[in-house]
């Protein structure tokens, strides 16, 4: 693909936190708004305090290298994470502590180092834990505690934003689970005789997502041409999609411009639509 053939300047953004990573979210989309053509691309790592998370955390960025921002309290998990990104050329923000120092020399009060003291222990606190944890257990096709506990069900082909989607409802408290249309593999078949949750699927123009699918398999250094990068196949793969969506008479989101707050918001939408019809 050449220069002018680009849609615009890619850039993997891992957000991780020790929280639900809501003040990482707010300020890498504020950054990135300031760069003409840049479209980042989020990996949210919410809820990381142990070391084993925080390693799977570095093969997700070894997957798909970038920029990593993080606001940890643990001072272990810190330094390793800042050591890591260092030994591996990878540039690293701690978001928070140069505002924290800053403000802490100027007050000569000591930082309380807690883990989301900007959350109010409340009732929406904890849903959104709970949601967080439940995106986390029904991500791509996972079944889990069974998807009968979702408010709603997310389904799209490869690169839709699925998982960020979920992501994004968990910090509002949405249970929301997310399943992969896979060619030659059925969907589960729970789905069949669900009635609790709303089902949605998510679609995108063929040329975008051939865009998207190329970007990615980039920045993983594959090079090779497969069909999940083939302008056919991947047309094949959006109108199957669309034809299951239409069979099963669930409500479709076209993400091809839609950003995932606005993707979000429509699926918020649907779901207090829902809630008024029962």
């Amino acid at each position: 693909m050449s220069t002018t053939e680009k849609p615009g300047l890619y850039l993997h953004v891992h957000l991780v936190s020790d929280s639900t990573g809501e003040t990482l979210a707010g300020v890498m989309k504020a950054t990135c708004a300031q760069f003409q053509e840049l479209i980042p691309i989020e990996h949210m790592h919410a809820l990381i305090r142990s070391e084993r998370q925080l390693e799977q955390v570095m093969h997700s960025i070894e997957q798909a290298p970038g920029l990593v921002m993080f606001t940890m309290v643990s001072e272990t998990l810190r330094l390793n994470l800042l050591n890591w990104c260092s030994l591996n050329g990878t540039p690293c923000l701690d978001v928070l502590d140069p505002l924290l120092k800053t403000m802490s020399q100027y007050l000569g009060t000591p930082i309380i180092h807690e883990t989301g003291a900007q959350h109010i222990r409340n009732e929406s606190y904890y849903r959104r834990i709970d949601a967080l944890n439940f995106a986390t257990m029904h991500d791509d096709g996972q079944i889990g505690t069974r998807l009968k506990n979702a408010e709603v069900i997310i389904v799209g082909v490869s690169r839709t934003s699925k998982t960020p989607t979920c992501v994004y409802l968990a910090n509002r408290g949405v249970k929301a689970a997310n399943i992969p249309v896979v060619p030659g593999i059925d969907l589960p078949e729970e789905l069949e005789t669900l009635t609790g949750p709303i089902i949605i699927g998510l679609t995108v123009s063929p040329k975008r997502l051939v865009q998207i699918r190329r970007n990615r398999l980039l920045s993983l250094n594959e090079h090779r041409s497969t069909a999940y990068v083939d302008e056919n196949e991947v047309r094949n793969e959006v109108v199957n999609a669309k034809r299951l969506f239409a069979r099963n008479k669930w409500p479709v989101i076209d993400v091809t411009r839609r950003s995932i707050e606005e993707t979000s918001a429509k699926i918020l939408s649907l779901i207090q639509e829902k809630k008024h019809l029962e």
